[in-house]
């Protein structure tokens, strides 16, 4: 299953904290990277280099040039899940693409209350944000995690 990485942080200790569409967040280790991948060793000896870590385009996983990076399978399979306050969020558009909806089902959902705003979702702005756990409840498991991808 693709993870989509939405953000990325890097943390003293040669740490990423990985934040990913499904609203899950986990700390990946890159000590790890150095002992299996030698390029990484760069990183170690520019700091520079290591804190301009970022979000590779769709999101697919982190990128600090054009020789050194990590997949979203990399990050999500051997990061350490963690918590945060933002776990189990997601916008609108990561959950109808995990789930295989359209946003205007999301939106009919909430005006015939079966999605209660400022409990299920709620709107930042411009941008609807929905918990997992009522995406499950309403819709079942993600599409892709039903094999349907």
């Amino acid at each position: 299953m693709f993870h989509k990485v939405k953000s990325v942080n890097v943390l003293p200790d040669y740490k990423l904290s990985v934040q990913f569409a499904e609203g899950e967040t986990k700390i990946y280790d890159l000590s790890q990277a150095f002992e299996r991948w030698p390029v990484f060793s760069a990183l170690k000896s520019d700091s520079n280099l290591y804190y301009s870590a970022f979000v590779d385009v769709g999101g697919y996983g982190v990128v600090w040039n054009d020789d050194i990076d990590l997949s979203c399978d990399e990050l999500w399979e051997n990061g350490e899940q963690t918590s945060s306050p933002f776990d189990g969020l997601m916008a609108f558009s990561d959950a109808t693409e995990l789930w295989g909806l359209h946003e205007s089902t999301l939106r009919k959902a909430i005006a015939y209350g079966k999605l209660v705003n400022g409990v299920d979702v709620c709107k930042y702005g411009k941008q609807w944000i929905i918990t997992k756990a009522a995406m499950i409840r309403e819709y079942g498991a993600p599409k892709k995690e039903r094999g349907n991808v």
